[in-house]
């Protein structure tokens, strides 16, 4: 996946073919939208780390904790039966049900 990243931000890459332009958004925020664009890869760069720099300059002007592109709070929807042999499991192992979730998708990653 194309994505630009800077200070925790990720945005997305994206081309316009009407005007030739680049464009994007900052990934995994629900609540602002931080858009950029240019008309060369430095361009969009560029603009996306000065939307990124203006956000957080806002927030602390505002006295507000910026937003991180993702927060780490993952909400999933399972089956039950699932949910039930997760929750056995990590009882079992004398863990949480979050670090049981956790590690398997640490241990899945490792081979992406």
């Amino acid at each position: 996946m194309n994505c630009l990243e800077y200070k925790g931000y990720y945005g997305s890459v994206e081309y316009n073919k009407e005007d030739k332009s680049l464009y994007g958004k900052v990934l995994g925020m629900s609540k602002d939208l931080i858009s950029y664009e240019g008309f060369s890869i430095e361009e969009l760069e560029s603009d996306f780390r000065a939307g990124i720099d203006s956000y957080i300059e806002g927030c602390k002007e505002l006295g507000i904790k910026p937003r991180k592109s993702y927060n780490g709070v993952l909400n999933i929807r399972i089956p039950s039966e699932i949910h039930g042999k997760i929750a056995m499991i990590a009882e079992n192992s004398g863990t949480t049900i979050n670090a049981f979730i956790r590690e398997s998708i640490e241990r899945r990653l490792e081979h992406v």
